[in-house]
């Protein structure tokens, strides 16, 4: 035993763990010859023309959906030159009434003018209603039955006095 530990103790002596700095270059023996091309700056074509963004955009769209299978029922428009946007759109409500909302951006500065309308007369469905049953939960715990416990003594007797 007292080998081993003599033997483990120069183990770990001579076992030189301390980091070394700096690195070495490895010699192979030979240099490798690269040769590259030397690369040409030539300009590069444009295929496009890149696009001006100073001229105020113009454009018009509408659209309208109108299903009878899931019942969507929508249109909206709109119609923009420069700042100045218009549009509208209107939507089909759950109540059968049709809100429509019409809009306007004069310039930059005026803002968002919306005026909101509804056409057509709320109806509402009469809805059945039938009040669920109670709830009467069963009792999760069953006690163990009550047993009688037998006297193992006789009590004392009790006197009353004759006042």
């Amino acid at each position: 035993m007292k080998a081993f530990a003599v033997f483990a103790l120069l183990a770990v002596a001579g076992a030189d763990l301390a980091p070394r700095y700096g690195y070495v270059q490895p010699s192979y023996g030979y240099a490798p010859s690269v040769a590259y091309a030397e690369p040409s700056y030539a300009p590069v074509r444009v295929a496009y023309a890149e696009p001006s963004y100073d001229e105020a955009p113009v454009y018009a769209f509408n659209y309208a959906v109108a299903d009878d299978y899931s019942g969507a029922n929508f249109q909206a428009g709109e119609n923009r030159d420069g700042y100045a946007t218009s549009g509208s759109y209107s939507v089909v409500l759950p109540d059968g009434r049709t809100q429509t909302v019409t809009y306007k951006v004069a310039d930059a500065y005026s803002g968002y003018v919306a005026d909101v309308s509804y056409s057509g007369e709320a109806k509402y469905a009469p809805v059945a209603y039938k009040a669920a049953p109670a709830y009467h939960a069963a009792p999760a715990y069953q006690a163990a039955p009550a047993y009688e416990v037998e006297q193992v003594y006789e009590p004392l007797p009790v006197y009353q006095s004759e006042a």
